[in-house]
């Protein structure tokens, strides 16, 4: 039996949720299909529960620091208290009931189970179809890219969901992968004890990001004791029911340790979801939308899977303009000029728009400012752990800022004042002519404009 709705969203992460449950509370008949848990990736492993480690990792740094600053403490690590806030204020025990209870008082109707495209307006979920006289929103994410390293697949590795879940700090870790999540990851685990080294194949961390992104980021992961190897690729992975061991090209000695964590970045499985019954390619690495976040007929897609970022603020962004578009109230199209990301290391890394070589690959004058946080009066008052910088991308001939990097403490924060001048195309003359707060870190905003050059 086909079972007829308005609209099926397939995937109930941040963006499908609110997609599925703002479409029900506007009156239609909504169905939510969801394979794993109800909310998505970001608050059972990924966004909240990694930042509540963090938060405990940068704890304990803060109090090593004390010394320096206002006399003597001592912080003895415990990975107990942080799984348990983990298991208990981020996740539930890993239970969504909760969630899957506000979508239903909302209207919607969970439907547990992988979706699949049937042709237009059509999904099925095991023996069942939906058909959607309105539409398909797809927001199904994306899981752990895995390279095809020999012996890998047999090994029990990590990804980032093994290691949200971790109940103990293994005493040795590698980490596959120079990325956010690799980074963010390395550092807390090394701060609570763990031996860690970070492999990954180019030659800096952080490689979507300016290079003084990645040097900053190896810094403060080597002063945490984790050894930072760049042009290191793994030829051969063997694990001997104790102890993993990676092989590296080169012929050089091989690494060993009690845990492998894999963070080489996230796929989307778009044969899965029968993308090709409405003519889309299944072997494509996204889905391609317009600015409606319209993929095809009587079909949107938003959040991870239209190749924008893994990011639950793009995923959010997207929802809304799919629903609008709906709902036939149609906005503004999507934008991505100053799309934000943050790195939430110690320090954090911030950025927005583009980098210095994507503006210059699309054929700007650029001119570039940078400024030490250290330099600066609040990275004198904050010191230690005042690390960082700020970088000003700008397209010399219109005189906008197209980019930039906030890195230090607070970086994440700092970055908000940047998004705004990004995305408003503010004059960085006028940007010039602002009042700054004195003694703040987004103060050295303004030393880095009078550095464009």
């Amino acid at each position: 039996m086909t079972e007829e709705v308005d609209v099926v969203v397939v995937g109930l992460g941040p963006g499908g949720e609110f997609a599925a449950g703002t479409l029900a509370e506007a009156g239609l008949n909504v169905v939510g299909v969801e394979a794993e848990l109800i909310g998505g990736e970001c608050p059972y492993w990924g966004c909240i529960p990694s930042k509540m480690m963090i938060r405990a990792g940068n704890v304990l740094a803060e109090a090593g620091r004390v010394s320096e600053l206002a006399g003597e403490v001592k912080a003895v690590p415990d990975w107990s208290r942080v799984a348990e806030r983990v298991r208990r204020e981020a996740t539930g025990g890993w239970d969504d009931r909760a969630a899957a209870d506000r979508l239903a008082a909302k209207g919607v109707r969970p439907v547990r189970g992988k979706g699949r495209l049937a042709g237009p307006g059509r999904v099925t979920v095991g023996d069942r179809t939906f058909r959607a006289g309105r539409g398909v929103v797809l927001a199904t994410g994306t899981g752990p890219r895995i390279p095809p390293v020999p012996g890998l697949a047999e090994t029990p590795y990590w990804t980032n969901r093994d290691a949200i879940a971790a109940e103990e700090i293994p005493a040795s870790m590698l980490v596959l992968g120079g990325g956010a999540i690799g980074v963010e990851l390395a550092q807390v685990f090394a701060r609570f004890g763990c031996a860690v080294t970070v492999l990954e194949g180019g030659d800096r961390l952080l490689a979507r990001e300016e290079p003084e992104a990645g040097e900053l980021a190896a810094r403060a992961l080597r002063a945490d004791g984790v050894s930072v190897r760049t042009g290191a690729r793994a030829a051969q992975i063997d694990h001997d029911g104790t102890t993993f061991e990676v092989l590296l090209e080169g012929g050089l000695e091989p690494l060993r340790a009690e845990r492998l964590l894999v963070a080489t970045g996230r796929r989307a499985d778009l044969a899965a979801l029968g993308v090709g019954t409405l003519g889309l390619d299944p072997a494509a690495p996204a889905v391609r939308t317009d600015g409606q976040m319209r993929a095809g007929e009587r079909l949107w897609a938003v959040g991870d899977i239209t190749g924008h970022g893994a990011f639950t603020h793009v995923s959010m962004y997207q929802a809304r303009i799919a629903v609008l578009d709906i709902l036939g109230r149609p906005g503004p199209d999507a934008d991505y000029r100053a799309l934000p990301r943050v790195t939430f290391t110690d320090p954090e890394i911030g950025a927005v728009g583009l980098t210095e070589r994507q503006a210059r690959d699309q054929g700007m004058r650029v001119r570039t400012g940078l400024v030490l946080i250290a330099s600066s009066a609040r990275g004198l008052v904050h010191g230690p752990g005042n690390d960082g910088f700020i970088r000003l991308v700008e397209d010399a001939d219109r005189g906008v800022l197209v980019g930039a990097t906030s890195a230090g403490p607070a970086g994440g924060e700092v970055l908000y004042g940047l998004n705004i001048a990004v995305h408003t195309e503010t004059p960085t003359d006028r940007l010039k002519h602002m009042i700054y707060t004195y003694p703040t870190f987004h103060r050295a905003v303004e030393a880095a404009l009078d550095d464009l050059h």
